[in-house]
C-alpha cells in the first residue's frame, strides 16, 4: 500500500489505485465523463493544488527557468499547506497511504519544477508511504 506521485494524463501502472487529480483545473476539452478512462483522473481534489495566484507564480518561474521564483513558490506553496484544511487533507492521505494504494497527480511534466514535488516531501513528512 502506498501513493504513487503521477502525471496526470499518463499510462496508469498496475496496481496504481484511485487517482486524484490534485489540480486547480480540470483538463481542457476532455469530458467529464472521460477522465478517468483517459488516465486524468477518478477524483478531482483541487484542495491540495496552489492558489491561482500562486500558479500564476509557479508557471512564470517554470517559463523563464527561474530558479530563484521557483523557491518563492515552494516557499509560499508550503504556507498554503500548511492551513489547517490542507493539514488534514494531507494527514488523511499519509493515513490511506498505509491501507490503500492511491495516486496523486498534476499536469507537470517535471515533477521537481511541479508542486506534487513539494506534496511529495510534505506526506512523506507524515509518514506516507510513497512509491519512488
Amino acid at each position: 500500500m502506498a501513493i504513487r506521485i503521477v502525471r496526470l494524463g499518463t499510462p496508469r501502472a498496475p496496481g496504481e489505485g484511485l487517482r486524484i487529480g490534485t489540480v486547480r483545473r480540470p483538463p481542457r476539452g476532455v469530458p467529464k465523463t472521460e477522465f478517468a478512462a483517459q488516465d486524468w483522473y477518478d477524483v478531482w481534489f483541487p484542495n491540495l493544488a496552489p492558489s491561482a495566484e500562486l500558479m500564476k507564480q509557479a508557471l512564470e518561474a517554470q517559463r523563464n527557468h527561474d530558479e530563484k521564483g521557483w523557491a518563492g513558490f515552494v516557499r509560499q506553496f508550503r504556507a498554503e499547506m500548511a492551513q489547517p484544511g490542507p493539514t488534514h487533507d494531507l494527514d488523511l492521505l499519509a493515513a490511506l497511504s498505509h491501507r490503500s494504494d492511491v495516486a496523486i497527480g498534476c499536469y507537470c511534466e517535471d515533477e521537481a519544477h511541479c508542486h506534487r514535488s513539494v506534496l511529495r516531501v510534505l506526506l512523506a513528512g507524515r509518514g506516507a508511504a510513497l512509491v519512488d
